[in-house]
């Protein structure tokens, strides 16, 4: 059901992947609210995803970026430009990865030159995103910037390894970078903390299965999936959410405030 509550605002969409990426279900939720926007993701990931599909679908143009690459990124943000015609109203920052999860490496084996790619790619970028912006004078007045985080930036988790600092990193920037934004632009930069969702890259976790078990019957309201939290993101684009901003936002189920609940009591006790 569309509110138009985008109508007339330009974005950016990294990370979208396949359908099961909130990404992409955060440009299916835009365009039906009105936006325009160009997609964005590393050439690799491109290859591998069916990012045309979503392009075609929602009338997007496909901007390949590195979003580790300065160059590759003031490259997207003056063509975005150039395309949706005028400044930027929106950005979401859809993008993670760390090498010593992929490859198995254990938390007290790390590799530490993967370990600068996590950090690199998962929390960097973002401010390389920012900076971008800035330096390019690419976001309008009262705009929106939002990373996806997890919360594994306060608790252990130990299958997450190398990836936990690097939300910690982004959730920290958001705060930085939202309080040097908001003074200069008006532009308001928050995280949101998603519940374990059933992505391409998120199942890659190992345990994830049962982690995913676990955090449902440790919610109230049941995991949040990627479909609601696109839902979220499309309201922290509109113009309802002016005033928010420097924040992590818990979009989990009640997850992040549950202490136990009826329904682990009983997994436990059987």
């Amino acid at each position: 059901m569309s509110n138009n509550l985008l109508k007339g605002k330009r974005g950016i969409i990294s990370g979208a992947l396949d359908q099961n990426s909130i990404a992409w279900k955060v440009a299916e939720k835009a365009h039906e609210q009105g936006a325009t926007f160009t997609l964005t993701n590393a050439p690799i990931a491109m290859r591998m995803g069916e990012i045309n599909k979503l392009g075609e679908q929602c009338n997007a143009e496909i901007i390949p970026a590195d979003a580790t690459s300065m160059e590759d990124l003031e490259n997207l943000f003056t063509k975005s430009q150039e395309t949706l015609g005028g400044k930027i109203d929106f950005v979401l920052h859809s993008i993670g990865m760390s090498p010593n999860v992929r490859k198995g490496k254990d938390y007290g084996d790390l590799n530490y030159d993967w370990f600068q790619k996590t950090l690199d790619v998962s929390a960097l970028s973002f401010h390389k995103m920012m900076q971008t912006a800035e330096k390019l004078d690419a976001m309008n007045e009262w705009g929106s910037i939002l990373g996806l985080s997890y919360i594994a930036a306060q608790r252990t988790f130990p299958d997450y390894s190398d990836m936990a600092q690097a939300k910690a990193l982004l959730e920290s920037i958001a705060r930085s970078y939202g309080y040097r934004f908001g003074i200069s632009k008006k532009v308001r930069v928050n995280t949101i903390s998603q519940s374990p969702t059933m992505t391409t890259a998120g199942s890659g976790v190992p345990g994830f299965d049962v982690f995913f078990n676990y955090a449902d019957k440790m919610s109230p309201l049941g995991n949040a999936d990627a479909e609601s939290c696109a839902d979220y993101c499309i309201s922290m684009f509109s113009d309802l959410t002016r005033m928010v901003t420097m924040q992590n936002l818990m979009h989990d189920g009640g997850f992040s405030t549950s202490g136990i609940t009826d329904a682990l009591v009983e997994e436990l006790s059987k």
